[in-house]
């Protein structure tokens, strides 16, 4: 028998009736949880959205970066008995901020949260944030290190706090809205909002939130709940000392996102600090009689190739970040014989060019770019991109 789309919702509208009458509650609140070797933690969060939410109108999005503790099985483990929660186990991606987007679009709640999983974020604070945002008073409720009642006593150091300071200053002028910790990775919002806004969210970063209240058109309004920021219980930090690199990925995305890409600007970025390093080295090792100038250049090459991996590891590809010995040497290794290839062409094509006819100056120019774009493609699929 045919059912119409009024009797469909009339259906499922009764069955919302009937759960709330025996006592569960429909789906209202997802909370996305991203985490990155962090098995301890699970069971005990779990629990705390349990004691701070009720049994059920809740569920927990873990989105892992494939951890090697086994953090989503044991995700999987409780959710085999646990309808409320489930896993997102991403293979061969890498990050905080994209991590944040693919769960929060995820999920069939109407209002969603972002938290870190490592306890450091107060699930209690989940109710309220979820009032002000359900009443109309903000579009956007988030948790703050620095409201007056708030601390930043579980930050690593004090670095780190003053770091974060720093880049909420400047964040606010990239929001146009007034924050006291624009940094924030604790918030919570109308899905819709979220949804409506994806195509246009960088990804790229941890500071996810600046992402959203940068990109909102009109401008969401806000409202900033204390938190009492704790020490990271279990797992790793999904955070390093770069703090306010995020804000200056968040620029650069903000204002030329539309004409390049911000990873490419960012490697652009290095390639040009590389040159003045090649230079510097070149000029520190070269003597003529003592050094011959292509044992100069080949030094001064291999420096300036090496400080270029480091800085894009540290700077362009930070949410993609190789660790560990093996990792970085066979991560530099590819980016090397990359760039080798992309010296190679930048010749050949400058040569060709110049032959031709072009203005020899306007030849090295379109070699550089071409290098550039070579280098760009390469090392971002072979270097970086097996966290895509």
């Amino acid at each position: 028998m045919h059912m119409s789309h009024n009797d469909f919702r009339q259906q499922v509208e009764s069955v919302a009736t009937l759960a709330k009458a025996q006592g569960t509650a429909p789906l209202d609140l997802a909370i996305v949880l991203p985490t990155l070797n962090e098995r301890d933690n699970i069971a005990p969060m779990v629990e705390r959205l349990e004691k701070a939410l009720g049994p059920s109108g809740w569920e927990a999005v873990f989105v892992d970066d494939n951890s090697h503790d086994g953090t989503a099985e044991e995700a999987r483990r409780i959710g085999r008995s646990d309808p409320r929660i489930r896993v997102i186990q991403r293979i061969g991606r890498r990050g905080l901020a994209s991590a944040a987007i693919e769960g929060m679009c995820a999920t069939a709640a109407p209002y969603v949260a972002v938290m870190d999983a490592d306890h450091q974020h107060d699930p209690a604070l989940l109710v309220e944030m979820l009032a002000a945002v359900k009443s109309g008073e903000a579009d956007l409720a988030y948790a703050s290190r620095f409201a007056v009642g708030g601390n930043a006593d579980g930050l690593s150091s004090k670095g780190r706090e003053q770091g974060s300071r720093i880049a909420n200053a400047l964040a606010r002028q990239l929001t146009g809205t007034e924050l006291t910790d624009a940094m924030s990775g604790f918030f919570l919002l109308r899905t819709d909002q979220l949804r409506k806004q994806a195509e246009n969210l960088s990804g790229i970063g941890f500071k996810i939130m600046l992402d959203i209240l940068a990109t909102a058109e009109p401008r969401l309004t806000v409202k900033e709940f204390p938190l009492k920021f704790a020490e990271r219980l279990a797992g790793e930090s999904k955070l390093d000392h770069g703090v306010v690199l995020d804000f200056v990925a968040g620029l650069m995305e903000r204002y030329l996102g539309r004409y390049i890409p911000v990873r490419f600007a960012l490697f652009g970025l290095v390639g040009g600090l590389g040159v003045f390093v090649h230079m510097a080295v070149l000029a520190a090792v070269y003597s003529p009689g003592l050094v011959a100038f292509g044992w100069g250049q080949a030094i001064a090459t291999m420096v300036a190739m090496t400080f270029n991996f480091w800085l894009n590891n540290l700077l362009t590809y930070r949410d993609k970040k190789l660790d560990g010995p093996d990792n970085l040497f066979w991560g530099w290794l590819k980016f090397c014989g990359a760039c080798s290839i992309g010296a190679f062409a930048n010749v050949a094509v400058a040569t060709v060019l110049e032959d031709q006819g072009v203005i020899w100056w306007i030849a090295a120019l379109i070699g550089v770019v071409i290098a550039s774009v070579w280098n760009y493609a390469l090392s971002s699929k072979f270097v970086w991109g097996r966290f895509r």
